[in-house]
């Protein structure tokens, strides 16, 4: 069986790359993609992240035994350029056709004399060709030692996710029947993309918990659940399904020794654990991973590599800049949750209430453009207890914030429906890609347009920047 690879791009990247191979001449183009490489023990990943257009009679010229071709001199420039930044070089060019495509035997013969040459020129690094229809794409990668990989898949990420392949997959037409009822609204085909989706969700507390019961009747497939924490006495008002068992009420309770407290704790429900309950109970085939930690870790990150959509319902400072870094750097849309009860600290009336769904998507303003990440936030959390009782961090810094699982309910549903429609393509292309805020004080919703700063470190397209590096550049708080 042939080792696969898969290729992710922006939506922004992808409109470039398919208007210039498709002007309407009915002719052959090319280009070059520099992408970042993701390894995952599913097989490599790649990340595009440069696209170099090809100029007609310079640098795309008529071929001695093809039809057209990179001339040497533009080949040997771009991977000079992919060897010093640590990326992949990629060819591209188009055929005609629609929904299938394959590389002709000019194409195959072109690559057996020309790539082994190439890979001695980037030191290791992998380099290959993709041939591109209007509506498919299939790729040829090689990689020192003679291995060989195909494209499985292009996902285009934009409003919607957009698949490629080299082939239509089979047309779906069944799907279990109690699906019935959602599947007439996206189909067979759907609730397959459903099925095959990989979520992760990190924080199951209030709004977590409400999204993984959402996801799992759903049909999503596949989970990677992240939280350190365990179910206590005042989460049982908003942990979805909860009860006083997992919280061992009766031995933590006010009034109990120490001792049992302590033992209490211990044997109480892990948050992660009653997630996977709730999800199991909707969908006993999903496959569940259980991260009984903090997402900065190593074994989380590399967990997040193969997921689809991730689902940030933390409330850290530190989880928002590993989150942000993610998806930039791999190239996973996701979404930023919460909940915000603000009262009057003199009268105690309510001043302000608002949930959030604020949507995180490559080629669009990321949470530090817009100042959703806090220098200060992230500081206090890295230090110790002791640390911050010498910096004289007072008691009321750390005291829980107010939660109503009517107000959760609302953000994860949003964020759940964005998913959705995202996942099976149903998303109109000029969707809003903001925050949008229901605010129940005075029943209205607001959207929030994000910002985005060329030069961010994690967004922009500036040679500092991590956007689509893959695992080329270490990882905020990770590495």
């Amino acid at each position: 069986m042939n080792e696969t690879c898969e290729l992710r791009m922006a939506q922004d990247m992808y409109d470039q790359l398919h208007a210039h191979l498709y002007p309407g001449d009915h002719d052959e183009h090319g280009a070059v993609i520099h992408a970042g490489l993701i390894n995952t023990p599913r097989g490599p990943i790649l990340t595009a992240r440069t696209l170099v257009l090809a100029e007609e009679g310079r640098d795309w010229v008529p071929g001695t035994r093809g039809y057209r071709r990179l001339p040497a001199t533009f080949v040997a420039k771009q991977a000079r350029r992919c060897r010093d930044e640590q990326l992949v070089y990629l060819a591209v060019h188009n055929h005609g056709g629609r929904d299938r495509v394959a590389f002709s035997d000019v194409d195959l013969e072109t690559h057996e004399r020309g790539f082994p040459a190439l890979l001695d020129l980037v030191n290791g690094l992998p380099v290959g060709s993709l041939v591109f229809a209007e509506n498919a794409v299939a790729g040829d990668i090689w990689l020192p030692g003679k291995r060989r990989l195909t494209l499985d898949r292009l996902v285009v990420v934009g409003p919607h996710r957009t698949e490629l392949r080299a082939a239509p997959l089979p047309q779906q037409t069944f799907f279990d029947a109690r699906f019935d009822r959602q599947a007439r609204m996206f189909g067979a085909t759907g609730q397959s993309i459903l099925a095959r989706s990989k979520v992760a969700i990190v924080g199951l507390g209030g709004v977590g918990s409400i999204l993984a019961e959402l996801l799992g009747r759903l049909g999503v497939g596949s989970f990677v659940l992240v939280d350190p924490d365990r179910v206590q006495p005042s989460n049982l008002p908003r942990l979805a399904h909860a009860t006083n068992f997992d919280a061992m009420t009766w031995l933590v309770n006010e009034g109990r020794p120490v001792w049992m407290r302590k033992l209490g704790t211990r044997f109480s429900t892990r948050k992660i654990d009653l997630a996977r309950r709730v999800i199991r109970r909707a969908n006993s085939k999903a496959r569940i991973e259980l991260y009984a930690t903090a997402m900065e870790e190593r074994a989380v990150v590399e967990a997040l590599k193969t997921c689809d959509y991730i689902f940030l319902a933390a409330d850290g400072h530190r989880a928002r800049r590993l989150f942000n870094a993610v998806v930039h750097q791999f190239l996973i849309p996701g979404v930023q949750m919460g909940t915000r009860i603000q009262p009057d600290p003199a009268t105690g009336a309510l001043v302000n209430v608002h949930t959030s769904a604020r949507l995180v998507v490559p080629s669009s303003g990321c949470l530090l453009c817009n100042e959703a990440v806090s220098p200060q936030r992230l500081r206090e959390e890295s230090m110790s207890e002791e640390m911050r009782k010498t910096q004289r961090y007072v008691d009321g810094d750390d005291a829980s914030a107010p939660s109503v699982i009517t107000l959760n309910a609302l953000s994860a549903s949003q964020a759940a429906n964005d998913f959705l429609f995202y996942i099976t393509g149903l998303t109109k292309m000029d969707a809003f890609q903001g925050n949008v805020q229901a605010r129940p004080l005075d029943r209205r919703v607001k959207f929030v347009i994000p910002r985005q700063d060329s030069n961010c470190p994690d967004c922009g397209h500036e040679q500092h920047s991590r956007f689509a590096r893959g695992d080329a550049v270490p990882l905020p708080l990770i590495d």
